[in-house]
């Protein structure tokens, strides 16, 4: 866990910014896309008075005193949600070993920076899908609400729940070893209800279940469903009396289609994603499709210098036209889908590199953009606080040189971050006018 002697190092090695003024702050751009899929507005201006947006169009009344930033040939936008991040894990480790090689000390200060780094590209929101760890992610969370470390707003699961032997059974050694502090496995619905209970005990904000096998992972196969459907909807079913709900990891289309028919909020990966399931995911409304195709990429050119075995890089190499042609399904249904991207699976930081994968592969710029913003803010909940650029939202603003929607490539250049009217990112040249 996150202990105090390992805070105060971070503190000492981090230089943290400094809260914003009550003065308010005026920010100006050449362009301003607004979340919603609407035109860009142009030129763009946001006013900003404390942690909040108080006003946004062409032009806002300056008030006196207000602070003026002038951020040239660029473009403003809400700040960006990832749906699908592991915040504490490390790039060049294997998940399969953590357990053997690193402590949860070491989860949590690779959490500090990580969460750095993916609020300085532009990332303000994240939902983090379980650490290896247990409940590091939470104290991340708790150390990052209290201002001791910089990072997104974050949501997350605790520790994920897995059967024995599947996608999510990190326990990969000699049976002769045991890490007792690591209880993630759970078979049958008495023991799913007792980790679903156990995760939110301990600070959980959802519950994320593997519903099917995994690309990374030794065990069941990823096109296999390894949740039966009683197990699953246990899951569900548990979370909604906390008022919560659930991510499903899924890949094959047997366990999607568990998944939705049991009520699940995501289906992360969605591989498989089958006509059948497209139909159910447009009848229900209530779950969505969150893909995360960068990953396959990033998989193929650096897996092996990474540490990932050959048997699943190979498995990454045949479920990839599978993923694509699932992920076109959704869009020629036109399905809302949510955005996320597996990082520490791809480096932390290029979270925005999912944009040019989706685009390349049919996504309109505009439907990515949506995606990120406020079609995740309407999945986890909080369309009333981020998500959009709109008068009471929080003031989580980023902005990219150029236009994204001519080249969405300069969503890999983020160059000013604000959140909660905090700034913690100026490269573009803003200057006071």
């Amino acid at each position: 866990m996150l202990t105090s002697h390992l805070l105060f190092a971070w503190i000492l090695l981090t230089v943290l910014p400094l809260p914003a003024a009550a003065q308010a702050i005026v920010l100006r751009a050449a362009r301003l896309i607004d979340g919603r899929g609407e035109d860009p507005v142009r030129p763009g201006a946001v006013l900003v008075q404390g942690n909040r947006i108080v006003d946004v169009g062409r032009q806002v009344q300056v008030p006196p005193g207000a602070r003026v930033i002038d951020l040239g040939d660029a473009t403003l936008l809400p700040g960006l949600i990832d749906l699908h991040t592991h915040l504490t894990d490390s790039e060049d480790l294997h998940w399969e070993e953590v357990l053997l090689k690193t402590t949860p000390s070491q989860a949590a200060l690779f959490g500090a920076r990580n969460a750095r780094v993916t609020l300085m590209a532009g990332f303000t929101t994240c939902r983090d899908m379980g650490p290896t760890w247990p409940y590091v992610d939470v104290d991340l969370r708790n150390a990052i609400d209290a201002g001791v470390v910089p990072g997104p707003r974050l949501l997350v699961s605790g520790n994920y729940v897995s059967s024995t032997g599947g996608a999510g059974d990190a326990r990969q050694f000699s049976i002769y070893v045991d890490v007792p502090v690591v209880r993630n496995l759970a078979d049958g619905p008495d023991e799913i209800i007792k980790a679903v209970r156990t995760h939110f005990k301990h600070g959980a904000d959802f519950i994320k279940i593997l519903a099917t096998g995994a690309v990374l992972s030794r065990g069941i196969s990823p096109g296999a469903q390894q949740y039966s459907d009683a197990e699953i909807l246990a899951a569900v079913t548990e979370a909604a009396r906390w008022g919560r709900v659930v991510a499903a990891h899924a890949h094959g289309a047997d366990g999607i289609k568990a998944a939705i028919r049991a009520g699940v909020r995501t289906i992360d990966h969605g591989s498989y994603l089958d006509d059948e399931a497209v139909a159910m995911l447009k009848q229900t409304r209530a779950t969505y499709y969150v893909p995360t195709l960068y990953t396959s990429e990033a998989i193929q050119e650096s897996g092996r210098e990474r540490g990932i075995p050959e048997s699943e890089i190979e498995r990454d190499r045949q479920i990839r036209e599978i993923q694509i042609a699932g992920f076109r399904r959704a869009l020629a249904a036109g399905l809302p889908i949510g955005f996320g991207t597996d990082a520490s699976v791809i480096p932390h930081g290029v979270n925005a590199r999912e944009f040019r994968t989706r685009v390349s592969l049919g996504e309109s710029p505009v439907s990515a953009l949506v995606s990120a913003t406020r079609v995740n803010a309407e999945i986890i909940g909080w369309a009333d606080r981020v998500g959009t650029l709109e008068r009471g939202k929080l003031a989580d603003i980023v902005a990219v040189p150029g236009n994204p929607l001519a080249d969405i490539a300069v969503m890999e250049r983020v160059g000013f971050v604000m959140k909660d009217g905090t700034i913690y990112r100026d490269d573009l040249g803003g200057h006071p006018r």
